[in-house]
């Protein structure tokens, strides 16, 4: 049994490892202006924040065109038994609901999509593991649930630097983006039924850091087996420093070094840092 595995730019897997995992990937669309990038292939993260600095507006964004992903599944659907797809969020883009009607499109293939109800490093939790389960022959009848089994302890907290782009996506209003700023209030941010909205608006970063430790460990503390990994806007030396903490402190759990890229960016802002984990 052959499956293909695909996944979305905003997974932000790192080319190497989509090559080793033999793992697909459609991108998402970054509008400066006129001129619009595709994340990870025409623009990278690093390359993403210094161009925002220099722009007076901030981009927008959009999803694949649904004959991309008709395209990857035809090719595809000539080369293997089966396809699954796992994208971001259904909740904060149409990414998922375009590969549902693609998949439909195209005939006589056995195509699964998958929506994991979040995004970033966290979602890649789900691409990962169902790559290596196709690599070592898995049907989708064994990958699917595994994918509903992590999506049961799967968590993330996000920790927004600047409140502007909250409040330009329409997240907070112009009058509470102002008073947060004055009074430094960084909103911590998690994944509910399927949206990114607020859980608790702190004083101060590292308050809120501070808290985001405190809700992690109400899991890590368990001592069962976990996943983790901070996610970073820009903040690289802060998130492996975060990282090099947490491990330190739960030499149980495993804890990689994610970050924001383009897209998620233009939401997020720069400086965010998340963390997300599940247990294996």
């Amino acid at each position: 049994m052959r499956t293909a595995i695909v996944t979305d730019s905003t997974a932000y897997i790192p080319e190497e490892i989509r090559r080793q995992l033999d793992i697909q990937m459609i991108p998402l669309n970054v509008i400066f202006g006129d001129a619009s990038y595709q994340e990870e292939l025409e623009l990278q993260a690093d390359q993403f924040y210094i161009k925002v600095s220099e722009q007076a507006a901030l981009p927008k964004t959009s999803q694949p065109a649904i004959g991309l992903f008709v395209k990857l599944f035809e090719d595809l659907s000539r080369e293997y038994d089966a396809i699954i797809s796992i994208h971001l969020s259904s909740g904060i883009s149409g990414t998922y609901q375009t590969a549902t009607a693609a998949a439909q499109m195209v005939d006589g293939a056995r195509i699964y999509t998958y929506d994991s109800e979040i995004s970033c490093a966290i979602q890649a939790f789900y691409v990962l593991e169902a790559a290596r389960m196709a690599i070592a022959g898995k049907t989708p009848e064994e990958i699917l649930p595994r994918m509903d089994e992590i999506k049961q302890s799967a968590n993330a907290l996000f920790v927004v630097d600047d409140l502007n782009h909250l409040q330009r996506g329409g997240r907070l209003s112009s009058a509470q983006a102002f008073i947060g700023s004055l009074l430094q209030v960084k909103p911590l941010l998690h994944f509910e039924n399927k949206v990114i909205v607020p859980l608790e608006k702190i004083r101060t970063r590292k308050k809120a850091l501070k808290r985001v430790i405190e809700l992690f460990d109400e899991d890590a503390r368990q001592g069962l087996p976990m996943e983790a990994v901070v996610i970073h806007a820009n903040r690289e030396e802060e998130a492996q420093e975060f990282a090099q903490q947490l491990r330190e402190a739960y030499p149980h759990v495993e804890v990689g070094v994610g970050y924001f890229g383009a897209v998620i960016g233009t939401h997020l802002g720069e400086g965010t840092i998340g963390l997300g984990w599940y247990k294996r």
